[in-house]
């Protein structure tokens, strides 16, 4: 009998440690943060500022043009297998602006000008959300997932001059909307901690640039259609709680 109860005692580990790496991997109610390397999916639309004429080209939507980026994703797994994702950034940013000081002329000797420095604001945000349907493999840990994502990315640059030229405020902006399929992979090294790949089958990106040149003038507006076949991959590693 003392031997049996000593082989039980010794088992027990072993059975905690099996029953552990049967949980290995994502359940109901976790949550994700994972830091990602993918393409800068923001925008920004460029102030005109005043001129005798003006052209726009719409901004790039083709992740090939994009840099990379490091970014963050939240998920929670509202079912065992179903994660819902969230991710997204924001920047503002003020360069203040300086009034210009006249010179004396042009001649050698002369009291040089001194042009005013633009006032100008950024904001610039995105945010994309989306849903994942995780699949079991026969390997512990390593999960295949597909889903759909949506997303919106905006930018805006106004620029005000304080001098004798200036008409008022000019004003570019442009925003994206964007919807895509996605699949992955995803393995979790331990219960807690996981490293994926993640690439777009298919993608579509809206947008849509403008600038407001001066007070008093019209619009105008650029805009721009991409289709993109195995878009975006991304690397991410992340934590599970």
């Amino acid at each position: 009998m003392k031997i049996k109860k000593l082989l039980i005692l010794a088992a027990l580990p072993m059975i905690g440690l099996a029953a552990n790496a049967q949980e290995k991997g994502p359940q109901k109610n976790d949550f994700t943060v994972a830091a990602t390397l993918s393409y800068n999916n923001s925008v920004m639309g460029e102030a005109a500022g005043r001129s005798s004429s003006y052209k726009l080209e719409a901004a790039s939507t083709n992740w090939n043009d994009k840099n990379l980026s490091v970014g963050i994703e939240g998920g929670w797994f509202f079912l065992d297998e179903w994660k819902l994702v969230l991710g997204g950034g924001m920047n503002i940013s003020k360069r203040p602006g300086c009034v210009g000081l006249p010179g004396s002329g042009y001649e050698y000797g002369d009291v040089p000008e001194y042009q005013a420095v633009d006032d100008e604001t950024f904001v610039q945000f995105n945010v994309y959300t989306g849903v994942d349907r995780y699949f079991k493999t026969k390997v512990d840990g390593l999960y295949l997932y597909a889903g759909a994502r949506i997303g919106y990315a905006y930018g805006r640059n106004s620029s005000y001059t304080d001098d004798e030229y200036s008409m008022g405020k000019s004003i570019g902006e442009a925003y994206n909307i964007r919807g895509a399929l996605t699949g992955g992979v995803e393995y979790y090294i331990t219960d807690g901690l996981f490293v994926g790949a993640q690439v777009d089958p298919f993608a579509y990106t809206y947008n849509s640039t403008l600038i407001k040149p001066q007070a008093g003038l019209s619009n105008l507006q650029a805009k721009n259609h991409n289709f993109g076949i195995l878009a975006a991959p991304t690397i991410k590693i992340g934590f599970k709680f």
